[in-house]
Order: C-alpha cells, then structure tokens, then sequence
C-alpha cells in the first residue's frame, strides 16, 4: 500500500466503519493507536504522510473491529476514573457507570483509614481507582480468574497504585473461617441474566468474559449471594457499595434482610438506579 496522509488514511477508516455508532471517533482512535500518534499531531499535521507498515496495521484494526472486535481490545487499553486501563480478553473492560461505585465508596470510607474489599476486581479498576484517591486505605481486590489477576497487578504497577492486597478467590472462599472485617466492600458483580447475555452485542457476548457478566437465570443471583456473605465480612456499620442492573431496583432491594439498613440507590447519566449503598446494621448494646 503506497504511504498515504493521516487525513486520507481517517477519513477511509471512516467510511469503513459506518456501521458502527460513532464511525469518526473510532476511526481517529484506531489510527493514533496503529500510527503511535497523539491528538495534537492528529489535528496539527493532517496531511503528514504515514509509511505503508502504519496503513496496513490501521487496516488491519478497522478488520478486526467489523468483526466485531471491541475497541478497547484493539487499542489495549480503557480510560476509568482519569486513569489508562491494560484491558485485554478475560477481563470486563470498565464502563463508566462504574464510577458510580468509586464515588460512593470514597464518600463511606471518608475521614477514616478504612479496610476495603473489592469483589471481583477484574482489571482492578475499582480498587485502583479507591487506592489512588484513599492512599492510607488498606485495600483487598479478589477475582476467581487468575488472567484478571494478572491484569489488574500490571495495572497497579503502571499506576502507582500502593496497598493493594490481590487475591484469587472464588467469592470469598479464600478467606476460609479467618472472616477478617472490612469498613466498606465494593463490587461490580455480574448482573446480567441469561436471556439478557443472549441479546447482548457480538463484542460483548464473544469477546467479554460471560462468567464476569451473567449473575444467574434472572441476573440477581450472585447479587443476593454477595449481599447474605458480605454480612458476616463487613464491621459494625460498614458498608456495602455494588453496580447493579437495569430494572433491577424493586429486586435488590428485597435481598437486604433484617440485619441492613440506610438503603441507598443511585441513578446514572440515563437516569437509571445503577449503584445501591447499604449499611450493615449497628450492633446495639447490650443492656446491663
């Protein structure tokens, strides 16, 4: 392929990719990443000549994306909280609703040196996120595949994130009958039911770990296990902070027996109840 200039070269991946939702952005994303570029040189030198290696590695993503290919795959990474994010097959690549989930968490644990624990921590992008804001926390992040693991301890490294305790556990199977307590327990869970994962996008349900996605025949499953275990793992008064799904509060909300109280919901950017916050009951003193 003869060289060709960074505006031929987007405006051709543009047309490409009409059948995705935002054919320019990612077109413009997919070419700084195979042409090592920045935004600055994007838009200052657009008609600066691109050597045909860089054609052929851009033609190559724009392939591999209408195959269906997630974008943050091809690029290797997603932006969480301000942070770059190693993303890759195995690991659920961090949504903004997410963030969610930080904020409430940082609002428990404020004032404190708290004890968190992250469920599920995927490509560790909660438990990061908390360690860059809380830097006396104490933080554990556990994930029962040990690809995410790895992942998310690169992630840690590159961001400077100090304190974090990772650990392979099924749950909190790893923990055995040591049952050490925590100020706050955090958690993106799978949340999605089966039928739902069947009408999931191709580049969700191919190429997302589904184990990371489906809770159960209705999508609340591992939700109620995660709230009846969180129980006996949380201190007096702590809190419990996890994303949940669409249509999902009525549900949820029933999980949370006698021994919780203070139950929050909060809505995302599209209205929708996305995260729940709740309290692990105090203890009353005992009479004398």
């Amino acid at each position: 392929m003869d060289h060709k200039t960074v505006r031929r070269l987007f405006n051709e991946g543009k047309r490409l990719l009409k059948a995705v939702p935002f054919p320019a952005l990612e077109a413009k994303v997919l070419l700084l990443h195979a042409a090592s570029l920045d935004e600055k040189d994007f838009y200052s030198d657009p008609g600066a000549q691109l050597p045909g290696k860089v054609a052929r590695r851009f033609m190559g993503l724009i392939r591999r994306r209408l195959a269906g290919h997630p974008l943050d795959h091809l690029t290797g990474w997603k932006e969480f909280w301000s942070l770059p994010f190693k993303v890759g097959p195995g690991v659920l690549v961090p949504r903004p609703e997410t963030e969610l989930v930080v904020e409430k968490a940082i609002e428990s644990a404020a004032g404190r040196r708290p004890s968190i624990l992250d469920v599920g921590t995927g490509s560790g992008n909660i438990a990061i996120a908390l360690a860059r804001e809380l830097p006396l926390a104490r933080i554990t992040a556990v994930d029962i595949s040990a690809r995410a693991l790895k992942i998310a301890r690169a992630n840690a490294a590159v961001l400077n994130a100090v304190g974090i305790r990772f650990v392979r556990s099924d749950l909190l199977s790893a923990f055995g009958k040591a049952r050490p307590l925590f100020d706050v327990i955090v958690s993106n869970p799978p949340y999605v039911s089966r039928r739902e994962w069947k009408e999931l996008a191709t580049e969700v349900r191919d190429h997302e770990p589904k184990r990371a996605l489906v809770g159960g025949d209705k999508g609340t499953e591992f939700i109620g296990k995660l709230i009846r275990r969180s129980h006996g793992f949380l201190r007096s008064g702590g809190r419990l902070v996890m994303e949940i799904g669409a249509g999902q509060k009525d549900e949820v909300r029933s999980l949370f027996g006698d021994g919780w109280d203070e139950i929050e919901f909060r809505r995302d950017l599209a209205g929708v109840p996305r995260v729940v916050a709740a309290r692990r009951r105090r203890s009353r003193p005992m009479s004398s």
